[in-house]
């Protein structure tokens, strides 16, 4: 069964911004996908069992250049 988890993301200013926030995201071991919105400053990250490691998805954030934080 998929699992979603919410980020709020801050840096986006365009399209491009969210394609890297969601490949920087994919990349973190355990993300199935990722769905980035820069004009809402959100980002839905899905996986199938175990959450990936939040450390590890917040630095894939700060290397892509913009930072973040989970939301409920």
């Amino acid at each position: 069964m998929e699992k979603v988890i919410k980020l709020g993301v801050r840096g986006m200013s365009c399209g491009g911004c969210a394609l890297a926030v969601q490949s920087a995201l994919e990349k973190v071991a355990g993300v199935k996908s990722a769905s980035v919105d820069h004009k809402t400053g959100t980002a839905e990250v899905f996986f199938e069992q175990k959450m990936p490691d939040t450390e590890s998805m917040l630095r894939a954030l700060k290397e892509a250049g913009y930072s973040g934080g989970f939301s409920s």
